[in-house]
């Protein structure tokens, strides 16, 4: 697996949020004509199976994540041969994989035999972790994907009960206050997601807030967020395309998290000096996060600085 193609995949999530949340930005022109051009390459999905351990998600991803009205690309081909080999199907699967695979493909609009979200929800870790207990051993990944998938990364109710959804909300909570006080850039921007995606608003949590905060003062001067964490940053002496593997994850995760936190609700560039701070950031990270990925689609890594914005596994 390299960067790129990684990238290339979180630059379409980020795309086709960037489309609900704020459809009438003219920046989400250029990514879009950048994602379209990718996902007609024919050489593109065989890059997606250099690493054989993620060659089927990240196929099932390409095509789930193709833009509405794509034409000539294969994308329609590589969802035909996930489905020959096997993987739209339970068998094999953990039970994290098992709902990835079932929200790639319902985005994807593909049939399958996958298990409902609320018996894989059942399964999840986030649902085994028992109220009260130490979230040390939680591997934040997990956690927050867990949300974003049962929720459509804020697009419909996570389908939890009180109880449930009482407990995923202090665990998601304890494990933003940990990630941040530990400066985990690119974890705490997930979590703050994942409030989002559970009904609270990270704008007015202390967790969230905090969160937020220390992500507005990790950017740089361009709105890159500079490595997943304090301790990794990237400084004056990295090259474009150490800098590129470095930032690329951090940039984009932020990038999606404060568009959907500030683009979905309303107030969103009005809720106090924290949610307007970071609405403001969530444009110049998105702008940053466009070029950061799109790097990755020409010359190997190139650091782009990011287009004026006007105004973000």
């Amino acid at each position: 697996m390299t960067p790129r193609v990684k990238a290339l995949l979180q630059l379409a999530l980020l795309c086709r949020h960037w489309e609900r949340a704020a459809p009438a930005d003219p920046a989400l022109a250029e990514v879009r004509a950048t994602v379209e051009r990718v996902w007609r390459r024919p050489e593109y999905p065989r890059q997606l199976t250099l690493d054989p351990r993620y060659s089927q998600p990240f196929r099932l991803m390409y095509g789930a994540l193709a833009p509405a009205g794509l034409t000539g690309s294969p994308y329609p081909d590589v969802l035909r041969g996930l489905a020959a080999e096997g993987f739209l199907a339970p068998r094999g699967k953990s039970p994290y994989l098992h709902l990835e695979t079932r929200y790639y493909a319902d985005v994807a609009g593909v049939a399958h035999r996958l298990h409902s979200y609320r018996d894989l929800w059942a399964a999840s870790e986030l649902a085994r972790h028992g109220g009260g207990r130490s979230v040390a051993g939680l591997e934040v990944c997990n956690v927050t994907h867990t949300v974003f998938y049962l929720s459509d990364f804020g697009l419909r109710d996570p389908g939890l009960d009180a109880e449930d959804l009482r407990r995923a909300r202090d665990v998601v909570d304890r494990l933003t206050d940990r990630c941040t006080e530990r400066g985990e850039w690119d974890l705490s921007a997930k979590l703050v997601l994942a409030q989002h995606c559970l009904g609270l608003d990270p704008r007015q949590t202390p967790s969230g807030t905090a969160a937020l905060r220390m992500l507005a003062e990790a950017q740089s001067a361009d709105g890159a967020i500079p490595g997943r964490c304090a301790d990794q940053r990237a400084d004056d002496a990295t090259t474009p395309a150490a800098f590129f593997r470095m930032a690329y994850q951090a940039t984009l995760v932020a990038a999606l998290s404060t568009l959907i936190v500030c683009g979905a609700r309303p107030g969103g560039e009005t809720g106090g000096s924290t949610g307007a701070r970071s609405a403001g950031g969530a444009r110049s990270t998105t702008a940053t996060a466009t070029s950061t990925a799109t790097a990755g689609t020409g010359d190997a890594g190139a650091r782009t600085p990011a287009p004026a914005a006007g105004g973000a596994r």
